[in-house]
């Protein structure tokens, strides 16, 4: 703007004056126009973040640059490139209100925890987690209850309802069962919720050769690896959006978690995407 007004006849010595900058200042930014970073990555930049409804962090970014484009490019790179274009993933805060809490007190149905916070998991199928979170939907609430696998970070089974109810869990099992390889007995762990202290929960685990695994009361870090799924779930799918009825939430819950197990990559299985983790896993 000073170089612009400058120009046209002004003073220059006014014009510094005005915008505080030194003349040495001046003259340096003259000699030294602003580097543009990466301008060729701009529209591949804009189609991964355009894949969930708020977006995605650097991180991700940068691994589908390198897997689907071929582009070798630092993670610093991308994110010069998002904050130049405006690109900015919110981050999540803490929850103002308290959600769904499934504990109903201790119906005698507990086990011991046998993952011990150690989420850490070989091969696919060998722990899982599962845990039910609550969204507020056109008016009224909406329950995804999902099972997910530690090792390909894979939501392999999930349900939506407008209850939390044994129903769900019925459901929930009952699409784990189809996915369930076999001779697979894997580790389930849980919080201690009443469904999953429920007889027939118990029971149906012991038919599938499913082993149960429960955290302590009132301590969620035993369960953090299911919870940090719904934290960016979250974030890059529910947060500010306003869904029109409780159908519509559905059918997009429903594309994004496909979109989770096909499409999101992952730091921790090396920029792989779950399902193609879970596929070299098996084949290996």
């Amino acid at each position: 703007m000073v170089r612009r007004l400058a120009g046209q006849g002004h003073r220059l010595g006014r014009l510094l004056r005005i915008a505080g900058l030194a003349r040495s200042t001046y003259y340096h930014h003259l000699s030294h126009p602003e580097h543009v970073t990466r301008p060729d990555l701009e529209p591949m930049v804009r189609e991964v973040w355009a894949r969930t409804p708020n977006g995605c962090g650097h991180r991700q970014v940068r691994m589908c640059l390198a897997h689907e484009f071929g582009q070798r490019v630092s993670a610093k790179t991308v994110l010069r490139v998002m904050r130049r274009m405006g690109l900015r993933c919110r981050i999540r805060a803490a929850n103002p209100w308290r959600g769904y809490n499934s504990y109903r007190g201790d119906r005698g149905g507990r086990v011991p925890d046998l993952l011990k916070r150690d989420f850490h998991a070989d091969r696919p199928f060998a722990k899982l987690g599962t845990d039910v979170t609550e969204f507020k939907v056109a008016g009224g609430k909406a329950y995804l209850a999902p099972v997910y696998d530690m090792a390909s970070k894979e939501i392999v089974a999930w349900d939506v309802s407008r209850s939390p109810d044994l129903g769900q869990q019925k459901r929930l099992l009952a699409m784990l069962e189809a996915r369930l390889p076999d001779g697979a007995s894997p580790i389930l762990h849980s919080d201690m919720g009443w469904q999953y202290q429920h007889p027939w929960w118990r029971e149906r685990l012991r038919e599938l050769n499913i082993r149960q695994s429960m955290s302590r009361k009132g301590n969620c870090l035993d369960n953090a690896a299911t919870e940090q799924v719904f934290g960016h779930l979250k974030d890059e799918f529910y947060r500010d959006r306003e869904f029109d009825s409780y159908e519509q939430f559905g059918r997009e819950l429903d594309a994004y978690i496909v979109h989770w197990n096909t499409k999101r990559r992952q730091i921790r299985l090396e920029g792989h995407t779950p399902e193609e983790y879970r596929s070299m896993s098996l084949t290996a």
